[in-house]
């Protein structure tokens, strides 16, 4: 069980940390690169093709500004590809938001939020659940602690109010 998580530039690195941490968490292998789609472009393919064969299920791949380094991961592969727009520019990550949901018809790149990478491992895990029934009863539990620690929160605003 592997994700990999592709950062445009080692700047984004302190926003996908909650996402190998989760990812790690549940006992998946992660491998984390920095590979510029503009300025790396061929250790990018490279990389590529050792997920054909490495156990790689899903690819996270984050980027700021023109962000088009999720696209162009999953232009070289039928892996699931999931954009984390990078807030960095003038424009707080709206731009690398809408180039990366901006996909042609054909090559889909699922996307999150705006620093948004540990609802990427979540989308991540929940993809990878389909086929391990591990990280189904992990997710299922985690989704359990936390609408406890929700109504734990609304219990506590009900007896504050009462």
């Amino acid at each position: 069980m592997r994700v990999a998580i592709v950062m445009g530039s080692a700047s984004d690195l302190p926003k996908m940390t909650d996402a190998i941490d989760f990812l790690k968490s549940f006992g998946v292998e992660v491998s984390v690169r920095a590979l510029s789609a503009h300025r790396a472009h061929e250790a990018l393919s490279e990389f590529l093709n050792e997920t054909k064969t490495d156990g790689t299920e899903v690819i996270i791949a984050a980027a700021g500004k023109a962000a088009h380094l999720p696209g162009v991961i999953a232009s070289q592969t039928i892996k699931p590809v999931i954009g984390v727009p990078i807030k960095g520019s003038a424009l707080d990550g709206m731009d690398a938001l809408l180039s990366i949901v901006q996909m042609p018809a054909g090559i889909p790149v699922a996307t999150v939020a705006i620093d948004g990478s540990k609802n990427a491992a979540i989308l991540a895990l929940q993809m990878m659940a389909i086929k391990h029934e591990d990280i189904k009863a992990k997710l299922n539990k985690h989704r359990e602690e936390m609408t406890a620690e929700a109504l734990n929160a609304n219990t506590k605003i009900m007896e504050q109010y009462k």
